[in-house]
Order: C-alpha cells, then structure tokens, then sequence
C-alpha cells in the first residue's frame, strides 16, 4: 500500500473515532486525551531513550496528570501558555549533548510543557461553558483541512520551498492552499455551529489559524530534525507518529482558547 493509501486509510478509522470521542466528552474524552498526550511525550524521548525508559515513562505520567488536572483542578490559562511558550526554549538552550541529569530535567521539562500543557488545551477548550463541543469540532476539523489542504496543494503545484532547512518538502504553494482552505473552514464551521454573530470575530480567528497550524508543524519538524528523526515514530500508518498528528493542534488548540477566552 502506498503512503497516501495508507494516508487516507488510517483517516478512514481515526476520524471517525475522534468525532465520537469529541461528541462523548466527560471523563472518556479526558482519558482518551490524556493516554493519546502520552504517547506523544514517549514518542518525544524515544529518539533519545528507549519506549519503557525512566524518563520517558516519568514524562507520560506527567502529561497525562496535566490533561487529567486540566479537567478536574481551576487552572490560569494564561500560566500555561506562558509556560508552554517559555520553558522549552529554554530548557532546549541549556540542554547538553550528552544524557546527563540536566540534560534529562531539561529533556522532561521540554515534553511536559511543549505536549502536556499544550495538550491541556485540548481538555480546556471541549470544557468551556458556551459550546465546548463546537469549538473543538472547529478546531480539529479546520486544522485538518488545513494540513490536507496544504499537503495537496504543495504536492499538484509546490515550487518555491517554504522553509528548506527545516523542512525541506513545505512549499509556499502549499501554504497558501492551506491557508486559504484553513479560513474557509473556520468561517464555514463557525456559522454552521452558530458559534458567534460576529463575523469580525470570526474573521479574525480565521486568518490566524492556518498560519499557527503551519507554525506547529515547523516547529515539530525542527524539534525531530535536531533529533535527527523523520517521524516521531510509526504508530500511524501514513502519518508517522501520534506527535506528528499531534503538531498543528497543540498549537491550534491553544489560540482557539484563548479566543474563547478574551475575544468571543
């Protein structure tokens, strides 16, 4: 089978089971996210440890306690941007090369804020008061459209790369396919789920969502290629690893948020 077979196959049967999960919410949700965020920070470490080491074992047990807490603690959105946005760098700036204490803290630090605390968006946003189950729905179906737009886009007309030293097949073509289907899809989505009667509002969000999904799956390209990694793994036939599903709605996930928070 080929990789845009396997692709469109492992669409097939995750998307489905992610509607009926994002429709369930509640405790199964919380779960389902929390196990999914794991993965994630296993996969995370696994260039540097191996699947059942310590470390990774000891991130998971963290990310997974972030996404639970996001349900049941009252937590300051602003915090965890903040230090979703913060710590990596830093924690990537004094990282050393070899395996040492530091550089696993650091390593731990980095999985845990960069998949857990941006992870938690995905728990905090389907628990919002006002429709949390629209938003969410808005969200991944909009950030998919945008990887799909993009993905075929930059495949039928890509020419002028992107961002060749980080990822060297992301075109500007491509961008822009994403871009622009990204935006119809917030708008389309926003109004079928009669989410705002502001269209200024939802204007706003849909210009910014593409460009951010873009931004996420940069910045896991540039996270995998200083592991010297193609894939987070091979979990997703098609699609590598759950990190590497995970890229653009971390960050998606995040911004849709905070637009429910300070601008809807």
């Amino acid at each position: 089978m080929s990789p845009l077979a396997q692709r469109v196959a492992s669409a097939i049967v995750g998307v489905p089971a992610i509607i009926g999960l994002i429709y369930l919410g509640g405790n199964w949700y919380v779960a389902a996210v929390a196990i999914v965020l794991a993965i994630a920070s296993i996969e995370f470490n696994h260039a540097r440890r191996d699947w059942l080491d310590p470390v990774c074992v000891l991130t998971a047990l963290l990310v997974a306690g972030v996404a639970v807490g996001a349900h049941t603690g009252d937590y300051r959105w602003y915090v965890w941007l903040g230090a979703a946005l913060v710590i990596p760098p830093i924690a990537v700036a004094v990282s050393p090369t070899e395996n040492g204490i530091l550089d696993d803290a650091a390593w731990i630090a980095f999985g845990v804020t960069y998949v857990g605390i941006l992870g938690s968006f995905l728990v905090q946003l389907r628990d919002v008061d006002f429709d949390g189950r629209s938003w969410v729905y808005l969200t991944v179906l909009s950030t998919f459209t945008v990887d799909t737009a993009a993905f075929f886009t930059g495949r039928a007309i890509g020419r002028r790369l992107l961002a060749p030293s980080i990822s060297p097949k992301k075109t500007w073509e491509g961008f822009v396919g994403g871009w622009g289907a990204g935006f119809a899809a917030v708008v389309t989505l926003g109004i079928a789920f009669d989410l705002t009667n502001e269209p200024l509002k939802l204007g706003a969000l849909a210009l910014l969502l593409p460009p951010v999904a873009a931004f996420g799956d940069l910045a896991e390209s540039a996270m995998k290629r200083r592991m010297h990694i193609k894939d987070a793994s091979e979990l997703i036939p098609g699609h590598g690893g759950v990190l590497d599903r995970l890229d653009s709605i971390l960050f998606t996930f995040a911004l849709v948020y905070v637009f429910t928070q300070v601008v809807f």
